[in-house]
C-alpha cells in the first residue's frame, strides 16, 4: 500500500492522537496540529521526520489555510484530512451565553469548514483525497444539556453531505465519523459548562442518568477502524463508531418517520392544489 499523508487537527489527545499513532505505526506521514505543539513532542521523538507538528487554532481561518499549505508542501501530497478538533459545551439552551454559543460553533463547525476549504484546491489538483469529519451520534440525534454541541455537529453533517456531492467528480471522498460514548476526556477537562439555572435541576438530573454512557468504547480500538475507513475503495459517507449509535439512530428515525407519516395529510394540505 502506498504511503499516505494525513493532516489531523486536535492531534494532542483523544481520537486525533490515536489516529495519528495508527497512521505513523504503519509508515504513513502525519501533519499533526495542536494549539500547543509541545504536546506533540513524544510523536516527533518516536517517529521523527514522518511527523510535522504544527501549531493551530482552528478558529483562525488564515492559520488553517497556512497550516494545510505547509503540510502539503512539506510532504508533497495531502491524502487524508481529519477534522477532529472540537469540544463539548454543557448547558441548557436558556443558559447559553452568546460567547459560549459562538465559541462552540467557531471550533466545531467553522474550524472544520476552514480546514476543508483549504484542503480542497490541493485535493482537486491531485484528483484524489479523503476528508474525514469527526461528527457524533449527536450529529443526527439530540439530548438535553448539550444543545450547542448538537447544533455544531448537525451543521457539520449538513455541509459535509453537500460537500460529498460537490467533490465526488474530482476524486475526493468525504466521510462523517459518528462515535458514541468513548473513554476520552470529552465530558471532563476538555468540556466547558454554562452557569446552571436551578429551574432545570430535574432535567439535568434526568439527563445524568442516561444509560448511553455506561459502556464507553475504547479509543485505542478505533485505530483499526479508522484505517479500514481511509483504505476503503468506496468509503462510506457516514459510519458509526461504538455499540450505542445504531440503536439510538434506529429509535430516533423510526419515531421521525412515524410522525411524518401521521402528519402527511397536513403536509399535503399545505401543498395546495
Amino acid at each position: 500500500m502506498l504511503t499516505k499523508t494525513w493532516f489531523i487537527t486536535g492531534a494532542s489527545k483523544g481520537f486525533g492522537r490515536e489516529w495519528a499513532e495508527a497512521a505513523l505505526e504503519r509508515g504513513d506521514n502525519v501533519a499533526a496540529t495542536a494549539r500547543r505543539p509541545e504536546t506533540l513532542d513524544a510523536l516527533v521523538e518516536e517517529y521523527g521526520d514522518a511527523v510535522l507538528p504544527i501549531r493551530l487554532d482552528v478558529t483562525d481561518r488564515g492559520a488553517g489555510f497556512e497550516a494545510v499549505r505547509k503540510a502539503a508542501e512539506h510532504f508533497g501530497a495531502l491524502d487524508v484530512v481529519v477534522n477532529n478538533a472540537g469540544y463539548g459545551h454543557f448547558g441548557m439552551i436558556e443558559e447559553l451565553t452568546e460567547d459560549e454559543a459562538r465559541s462552540q460553533m467557531e471550533t466545531n463547525l467553522f474550524g472544520a469548514l476552514w480546514v476543508t476549504q483549504a484542503a480542497l484546491p490541493i485535493m482537486r489538483a491531485q484528483g484524489s483525497g479523503h476528508i474525514i469529519q469527526v461528527s457524533s451520534i449527536g450529529g443526527i440525534s439530540a439530548f438535553p444539556t448539550v444543545g450547542a454541541y448538537h447544533a455544531s455537529k448537525w451543521a457539520l453533517e449538513g455541509f459535509s453531505q453537500s460537500l460529498a456531492q460537490e467533490v465526488a467528480g474530482f476524486g475526493i471522498r468525504v466521510t462523517l465519523i459518528e462515535p458514541g460514548g468513548f473513554s476520552t476526556d470529552w465530558s471532563g477537562p476538555s468540556a466547558t459548562r454554562s452557569e446552571e439555572n436551578p429551574a432545570y435541576a430535574e432535567v439535568r438530573e434526568a439527563a445524568s442518568r442516561r444509560p448511553s454512557a455506561k459502556d464507553p468504547g475504547d479509543p485505542k480500538a478505533t485505530r483499526a477502524a479508522i484505517l479500514k475507513v481511509v483504505d476503503a475503495e468506496e468509503p462510506p459517507l457516514r459510519v458509526f463508531f461504538g455499540k450505542a449509535p445504531l440503536g439510538i439512530a434506529t429509535e430516533d428515525y423510526e419515531s421521525r418517520l412515524a410522525t411524518w407519516n401521521e402528519w402527511q395529510p397536513v403536509a399535503l394540505e399545505a401543498h395546495g392544489s
